[in-house]
């Protein structure tokens, strides 16, 4: 019989589709499995329509027979098969497919769940295979055929004997080559591998001869193998399940199973959705960050199937950065792929799933935050600095999402407050929501900047992440009431700006003569009305702050952007009585003091001090 040749557009697409449209050999498997499904899914929807064909729930698997010595892997189904003219149309003409036709058909009838749609991932095996046989034997008919290529020159198609209904497809496996060991699809272990990561949620058995070892009869020590016919395929999603048939330790085991971590999770999160787009989610928040979560390396994404076959194992689009940490997975049936099944080719309905995740995310951790704070506070401390990053990434655009989920540490309340908290508590008289920023709450207690705050009985929200500054001058307000930072210029407390201002003017000359001694270390030297037992420190001016422009500096090639620093004095301290005695009669020690106050002022706030010889020197000429 003459090879038959197949269209020149087929023959192109083809060796496109073998050398280009799968990035990896390893899915053929996953592709044939599907049309497998697929197949025996027409002969159970046949079953139900038509009275004289009948099958028992047992006469529908799937089977893989690897043979190493004749390098071939056989996946054999016991579906509808294809007559003639049906190899002839699906397997002969490339993109024609027989499910697509079968759906369309009966689209309107209940029961009808077809995978493949596109009629191309049957020629995936030729990326492992150097001859492609399929032998199929049609439901109700007593021929058989067989079709046979090596690839892109052609096809043939005869006569076969096949006793059974269904179809069987031979791959002659590729020999290994320096950069793919095709050997890997004759192996059962990688075999039951590749079922488990792609196939294992298809609804028919997927089955195998497995050799397996055990004690001989009256030995400890001597083992004998033998064989057994193993399922490889858990089947039945627990995804779709109904919630009332699974408990916690359901959802923790396969939790684990999945490896999405290696402890249980925080919280499950299990819907199922009806409507435009259906669709089933199983969701979860880790207990703690992975090692590698707040590096370049951690790599964000859902499990996403359609039917229940794996598509991608990393869908990156369903998740946004701030819930990055969320592990799990999504099943749809409406979800539109390209001929490949790796990348999607229209993103609507993607995009109204990630839309709702992202929204049932938020409630569920709402509700947490509300019902159950014990195990909130647990999640933020490990996941809410990835919140605050979500505050102030993308220009603020997802600032409302995400405000009512932060928390910072309060200076009353001694623990982990919201924003909403901290409002409710606000003074009539209060304008600002007044925050300190430092490296941990113990030194944020000490800062002077907090003093006059505390005194007038106000709240103060500790900052200790990096990010935290950064996140509030994105957000600006919240519940209209602006944030204000105590180590601002201006605290809002008239009465003690406009005494500070007279001090400063009555002391003009002397603070001049300081500012001019630090040179450009200051913006101003001033009298402060915010410090009562310190003798001096740094207030910022502009939006940049002092703890920013830390963080600024500790980034790969630094800007050097500083911050407008200026220098409060205490004038009720006794060293400023010091200050102004030395100003009348030795104004060489003005200068020595005025370093030494800008130094300590450093100090007090983290920084570097920019010349320590200097300082010593002057710590030492002050003790003589």
């Amino acid at each position: 019989m003459a090879t038959k040749q197949f269209k020149a557009e087929s023959k192109r697409l083809l060796d496109l589709m073998i050398n280009s449209i799968y990035t990896n050999k390893e899915i053929f498997l996953r592709e044939l499995i599907s049309n497998a499904s697929d197949a025996i899914d027409k002969s159970y929807y046949r079953s139900l329509v038509d009275e004289n064909v009948s099958f028992n729930k047992d006469d529908f698997y799937i089977r893989i027979t690897p043979n190493k010595e004749d390098r071939t892997l056989t996946i054999t189904d016991t579906g509808i098969g294809m007559t003639k003219d049906e190899l002839e149309n699906n397997l002969g003409t490339i993109a024609k497919s027989g499910s697509l036709a079968f759906k369309n058909e009966n689209e309107a009838k209940e029961g009808v769940d077809i995978i493949g749609q596109f009629g191309v991932g049957f020629y995936s095996a030729f990326m492992v295979s150097d001859l492609v046989t399929v032998k199929t034997r049609a439901l109700g008919s007593d021929k058989a055929y067989k079709w046979e290529s090596k690839g892109t020159e052609g096809y043939d198609i005869e006569e076969c004997q096949k006793d059974t209904t269904g179809t069987e497809i031979i791959l002659k496996i590729k020999q290994n080559t320096d950069d793919e060991k095709y050997d890997d699809f004759l192996d059962e272990y990688r075999l039951k591998a590749l079922v488990k990561r792609y196939s294992d949620f298809i609804k028919y058995p997927i089955k195998m001869i497995v050799k397996k070892s055990k004690l001989k009869e009256g030995s400890k020590d001597e083992y004998e193998d033998y064989f057994e016919d193993e399922t490889l395929n858990s089947m039945v999603p627990i995804w779709r399940k109904n919630k009332n048939e699974l408990k916690q330790e359901d959802y923790d085991e396969f939790y684990m199973n999945k490896h999405f971590g290696y402890e249980k999770p925080l919280k499950s999160i299990h819907s199922s959705v009806e409507g435009v787009v259906s669709y089933n989610t199983l969701l979860f928040i880790p207990a703690k960050a992975p090692f590698d979560f707040y590096t370049k390396e951690f790599e964000k994404g859902l499990e996403l199937y359609s039917n229940g076959v794996l598509i991608m194992e990393k869908c990156s689009d369903l998740l946004p950065d701030y819930f990055s940490f969320v592990q799990g997975l999504v099943d749809s049936a409406d979800l539109s792929l390209n001929i490949s099944r790796e990348l999607l080719q229209h993103d609507r309905q993607l995009k109204f799933i990630a839309k709702k995740i992202r929204e049932k995310i938020k409630d569920e951790l709402l509700q947490m935050l509300k019902k159950d704070r014990e195990k909130y506070i647990e999640f933020y401390k490990n996941f809410g600095k990835q919140l605050k990053y979500g505050v102030y990434s993308d220009y603020g655009a997802n600032k409302e999402v995400l405000q009512d989920l932060l928390m910072f540490y309060s200076s009353t309340e001694k623990k982990l407050v919201t924003l909403d908290e901290y409002v409710s508590r606000m003074k009539d008289d209060q304008k600002y929501i007044y925050y300190a920023a430092g490296e941990n709450v113990d030194r944020i207690e000490k800062l002077p900047q907090t003093e006059i705050v505390k005194d007038k009985g106000y709240e103060i929200l500790y900052f200790t992440d990096d990010v935290d500054e950064f996140a509030i001058k994105m957000l600006m307000k919240y519940k209209e009431k602006e944030f204000k930072s105590v180590s601002s210029n201006d605290l809002g407390f008239e009465s003690d700006e406009k005494e500070s201002k007279e001090e400063t003017e009555e002391n003009k000359e002397l603070f001049d003569f300081m500012k001019e001694s630090l040179k450009d270390k200051v913006k101003e030297v001033r009298a402060s009305k915010r410090l009562k037992s310190h003798p001096v420190c740094l207030a910022n001016e502009g939006e940049l702050s002092i703890e920013m422009e830390k963080v600024l500096k500790t980034m790969p090639n630094n800007p050097n952007i500083k911050a407008d620093k200026i220098l409060e004095i205490n004038t009720n301290h006794p060293m400023f009585n010091a200050i102004k005695n030395a100003f009348a009669e030795d104004k060489s020690k003005v200068k020595m003091y005025s370093n030494l106050l800008y130094n300590e002022a450093l100090l007090i706030e983290g920084l570097p001090i920019e010349d320590p010889v200097q300082f010593a020197n002057d710590v030492c000429c002050l003790i003589k």
